[in-house]
C-alpha cells in the first residue's frame, strides 16, 4: 500500500500505522479512508495529500 504525504506540514500518512488520532485501524489504504479525513497535524484535507515519491535505486 502507498504512502501519501501532506503538502503543508509533510505527515506522512502510512497504512502499516493508521491513524489512531482519528480513529484509523493500521491496513487501512488511504484511498479508503473517509472523504473528510484530514491530516491529524494541521487538518489539511485528503484531497491535497500527494503519493510519496519513493527515492530510485
Amino acid at each position: 500500500m502507498e504512502r501519501y504525504k501532506c503538502p503543508v506540514c509533510g505527515h506522512i500518512y502510512d497504512p502499516a500505522e493508521g491513524d489512531p488520532k482519528s480513529g484509523i485501524a493500521p491496513g487501512i489504504a488511504f484511498e479508503d479512508l473517509p472523504e473528510d479525513w484530514k491530516c491529524p497535524v494541521c487538518r489539511t484535507k485528503k484531497a491535497k495529500f500527494q503519493p510519496e515519491l519513493s527515492a530510485a535505486v
